[in-house]
């Protein structure tokens, strides 16, 4: 009679699990699984062991040798006729070559005039509405200079009415003289501040060119005092200028100079004058 635990240490129940096992020792040892719950047991638990282990150490085939034999699978269950043997020859596949269908070639071309006709239609709105964005962007550039205009006309507006609403200034009409009788200048003055303030947007002189000024002259005790020069420039952004403090003036006076002013003036020069 075999001892058991030997038989079991003797290795030919992993052989017979592996499948290594000859007819006579698989027979055996079925004979002794039957005969010996212990062998049995032993059996059941190396099977476990054997696929815990091919479980933990399995490797996924490559995915094109998974798919070449799927369809291999599935090419020689729907037709058994795939079926041949290594002597039976294998024809050679024909390959046509079919030429495309009429209906798709006309087809693309009706598709591609399509596209040109949609594209030459777009063309032409996108260049309608930049033509209008243009027209658009000019009506408002326009608009804003007139607003910028009007802004300039009633700042002007407001600073000539503050001056002349100010009853602490005597306004005096500067009249023209000698080569320029049309010319004419209007002069503020106030005797408490002793501030003196021309209006430029609204005299009426020859323009200045790059080498003279004007010159505005206060009599004081019947000597000329110089009170500054000014420009007479029909483009010019000023409205109303001051210029130096005076007090007491017997008159007041343009001549027209040298650009920068002279200490004196000169009197065939004289633009306007105005005697108080």
């Amino acid at each position: 009679m075999k001892d058991v635990k030997t038989y079991i240490e003797s290795g030919i129940l992993e052989l017979y699990v592996l499948g290594e096992a000859s007819h006579a020792e698989r027979l055996d040892v079925e004979a002794m699984a039957k005969e010996h719950p212990a062998i049995r047991a032993e059996l059941d638990e190396i099977e476990k062991s054997m696929e815990l282990f091919a479980g933990e150490h399995e490797i996924d085939p490559a995915p094109e040798l998974r798919d070449r034999i799927l369809n291999s699978l599935l090419t020689n269950l729907a037709d058994d006729r795939t079926f041949r043997t290594k002597a039976e020859p294998v024809a050679e596949a024909k390959v046509v070559t079919m030429a495309p269908p009429a209906a798709n070639t006309s087809f693309y071309k009706y598709a591609f005039a399509a596209c040109l006709a949609l594209l030459i239609v777009s063309s032409l709105a996108i260049f309608n509405l930049y033509n209008k964005l243009e027209k658009s962007n000019t009506q408002i550039l326009a608009l804003s200079a007139q607003t910028s205009q009007l802004s300039k006309t009633v700042g002007y507006k407001d600073e000539q009415l503050k001056v002349f609403r100010d009853t602490a200034y005597r306004v005096f009409n500067l009249q023209g003289a000698g080569k320029t009788p049309d010319a004419s200048l209007s002069v503020a003055w106030s005797p408490v501040q002793k501030k003196v303030v021309i209006d430029l947007k609204g005299m009426k002189m020859p323009e200045t060119d790059a080498e003279h000024q004007y010159q505005l002259w206060a009599i004081v005790a019947g000597k000329p005092v110089s009170l500054g020069v000014f420009d007479s420039k029909k483009d010019s952004a000023e409205v109303m200028k001051v210029m130096s403090s005076v007090d007491k003036p017997q008159a007041f006076a343009v001549t027209l100079e040298k650009r920068g002013g002279v200490p004196s003036p000169t009197m065939a020069n004289m633009t306007v004058i105005k005697m108080i």
